[in-house]
């Protein structure tokens, strides 16, 4: 199967679609698991599609996700199947999922008879920054087979660190909340020659882009890391106008609700604060998005064992740290047991350590992790529905 999984990925990765609106990819998967004795329904509000593969034998439910959106990156692989959509790119794997599941669904559905419980296959839109996870949740995923499934998994390819066909998970917390800070810091124009007589906004809004650094160092525990990063910065036209306005965007990173709760409320009193001593005044906005995505340490265990028993001890690394980066599958752990399992992908020829990184323009993912990744969905369920 390794070839058509492959070529189901290639597919996708040349159609990217973003968001929760993903109609060609949604028709690939579809096409993927036609004739496969599944029960299939298709997302109301996202294009999602959920597929239950009831066993021979009655028993409990595992649930496998695979995220199946884009991002808006233009691609520069140079790969003969690098996208054709303009500014859309499939850079962080999620081709390769949606083709690992609906290869591990092929493998399971081979085997319905043997099955004691059922499969809930989750092909979810919208894991870049929209949530599709909770409203795959909101439209009944998780009770799609009658019963609330007693594990989940979700694996991810990487293009760096990871040498390919590596595994890696941990217990605990194994990526980081985000959350979005907007900062809109309002001044008085005026010419730039004379600024005493205008009330700049730039250099109030500098000095909170670094003050901002200062309180995660000295606010916050070491060993409770936060991190807060400012991607966006936007003021003014020319050089010679003092602007009304300046907004700045960040991203807040946190691993525990301490840290996350003490964020929402420490960086708007800091951004109020540093505008008032200048006489100007301030709106931060400090929106919660993703939660921590905390793995089962009991499940985190049975995938690392079920990662050894498969493919040997060497391919099983259990991470020191969790990643800094989030997901939505948070929701789904939030009310189910389960394992967020990293898959390394970099090519042989390239170094995981010096590689580009996922959301890279030139962010590359080997083929040959494909049937390693769909192999580890259908054991994971397999040997899961055998233990309860």
């Amino acid at each position: 199967m390794a070839d058509e999984i492959a070529e189901l990925r290639h597919a996708i990765h040349r159609e990217p679609e973003i968001g929760l609106d993903l109609p060609k990819t949604q028709a690939k998967v579809l096409a993927a698991l036609e004739g496969l004795p599944l029960e299939i329904t298709t997302g109301r509000a996202l294009s999602s599609v959920t597929a239950v593969l009831r066993g021979g034998r009655p028993g409990p439910v595992v649930l496998l996700r695979g995220d199946m959106d884009a991002l808006p990156v233009t691609e520069e692989t140079q790969l003969p199947y690098a996208s054709t959509v303009p500014g859309v790119m499939h850079a962080c794997g999620h081709d390769g999922h949606t083709a690992m599941l609906a290869g591990a669904a092929r493998l399971l559905s081979a085997r319905q008879a043997e099955l004691p419980g059922s499969v809930i296959f989750m092909f979810q839109p919208g894991e870049e920054g929209c949530a599709g996870a909770r409203y795959m949740i909101d439209e009944g995923v998780l009770d799609a087979a009658g019963k609330r499934p007693v594990a989940a998994y979700a694996l991810h390819l990487s293009s760096q660190r990871l040498p390919c066909g590596m595994f890696s998970t941990r217990p605990g917390a194994m990526l980081a909340a985000a959350d979005q800070i907007t900062v809109t810091v309002h001044g008085r124009g005026g010419h730039a020659s004379v600024p005493h007589r205008a009330a700049d906004p730039i250099v109030v809004a500098c000095e909170m882009v670094t003050a901002l650094q200062t309180l995660v160092t000295r606010k916050f525990d070491v060993f409770d890391p936060v991190v807060i990063t400012v991607g966006s910065f936007h003021a003014g036209t020319t050089d010679n106008v003092i602007p009304d306005e300046a907004v700045f965007l960040a991203t807040a990173r946190s691993f525990s609700q301490e840290s996350r709760s003490a964020l929402a409320e420490l960086v708007p009193r800091l951004i109020g604060d540093i505008a008032r001593g200048h006489g100007l005044t301030a709106e931060a906005i400090y929106a919660a998005e993703y939660p921590v995505t905390v793995n089962d340490a009991a499940e985190a265990a049975f995938a690392a064992e079920t990662v050894a028993a498969a493919f040997g001890p060497e391919r099983s690394e259990l991470a020191e740290f969790p990643i800094t980066g989030a997901e939505d599958f948070s929701y789904v752990l939030d009310q189910v047991p389960g394992a967020f399992v990293m898959l390394g992908a970099c090519p042989p020829a390239t170094d995981p350590l010096t590689a580009p990184t996922n959301h890279s323009a030139m962010a590359t993912f080997d083929d040959a992790a494909l049937a390693d990744g769909t192999a580890l969905y259908a054991e994971l369920a397999l040997r899961r529905l055998a233990r309860t």
